[in-house]
């Protein structure tokens, strides 16, 4: 007795979405008449004929209809498997506990994990949000194995002796503003172009970024203080003031909110970091290679339309003390 094969159920998906035997062949690598083989071993097989054939092209019957339904799912658990079975295989399996700033939660850490799931997908990830100060103890502790940190001016000097730090982005400040601001447009705005504005400021966990109105702004005028980036981006949406932004996160604003980079000589920045022990394992090294390249996209996309901070990305090891 015939059986559907999983090459039918491929062929019949391929036949229904290119809508001819021809669109099928060409998407597959096959022969038209090795298509056409397959279909006809299918249909015996179902006992019902699946395409009806017309001057241009075929088109499911209701059996074929139900059929293509059902090739769609059982291909894709079987697509599942094989990554699961690849996962295996992968000598990155097991897990793996990445530990970052909330900042830096909004976009590159997701971002990074599903790099990694895709090239590794063996290897589970857990996320650890914390304060930075929280987030070296669990480091040295043993319990996270990576950290995403923020360093520089306004920021505690972190002991990071004994520690492998990788700099991620460097000048990492913007300015988020409504889409209708009379700044929306610009790409680029001085320190007195902020001068006039309302701020909406956050105050975060002790140890992590404080993020005020622009640091070198003097006497700024606050309108709200906040905890978290949404509720700064709502408010900034609202049309209710303006506020400063990690680079990192800019890809996460919602409509309604323009991002803006600030022309400062005065600003000496602020760095996005990943942190690990001097012998990272293998798995840590390759978070610490995701979290670069999607730090980098992050900083080509360029979003709002802001031009990209100069910096390189490298890796300094800091040797015990």
């Amino acid at each position: 007795m015939a059986e559907i094969t999983l090459i039918g159920l491929r062929v019949v998906r391929a036949v229904a979405a290119g809508g001819s035997f021809t669109a099928a062949a060409e998407a597959l690598g096959y022969t038209q008449s090795a298509v056409s083989r397959q279909i006809a071993a299918t249909e015996a097989a179902a006992g019902s004929v699946l395409f009806t054939r017309q001057a241009r092209g075929v088109t499911p019957t209701p059996a074929g209809e139900v059929l293509v339904e059902r090739a769609a799912n059982v291909l894709a658990e079987i697509e599942m498997a094989e990554q699961t079975l690849a996962g295996l295989r992968d000598r990155l399996a097991g897990r793996l506990s990445l530990g970052v700033f909330p900042t830096a939660a909004a976009v590159l850490a997701p971002r990074a994990i599903a790099a990694l799931a895709a090239d590794h997908p063996g290897l589970a990830v857990t996320l650890d949000e914390a304060s930075t100060p929280v987030l070296l103890r669990r480091l040295r502790a043993g319990r996270i194995e990576v950290a995403v940190i923020g360093v520089g001016t306004g920021l505690a000097d972190y002991d990071l002796a004994g520690l492998r730090s990788t700099v991620l982005v460097v000048g990492d400040l913007r300015v988020a503003v409504p889409a209708a601001h009379r700044l929306a447009g610009r790409r680029r705005v001085s320190v007195d172009d902020l001068r006039p504005e309302p701020w909406i400021v956050a105050v975060g966990s002790p140890g992590d970024p404080q993020f005020g109105a622009w640091p070198t702004l003097d006497a700024p005028r606050i309108a709200y203080t906040v905890r978290s980036l949404p509720a700064r981006l709502g408010l900034v949406a609202a049309g209710l003031g303006i506020s400063v932004l990690p680079a990192i996160a800019a890809a996460s604003v919602p409509s309604g909110v323009r991002v803006v980079a600030v022309d400062d000589v005065t600003w000496r920045g602020r760095s996005a970091i990943a942190v690990t022990g001097l012998s990272p394992s293998p798995a840590a090294d390759s978070m610490v290679r995701a979290l670069q390249r999607e730090a980098a996209r992050l900083e080509e996309a360029r979003p709002g339309g802001v031009d990209a901070d100069p910096g390189e990305s490298g890796t300094q090891d800091r040797p015990p003390e």
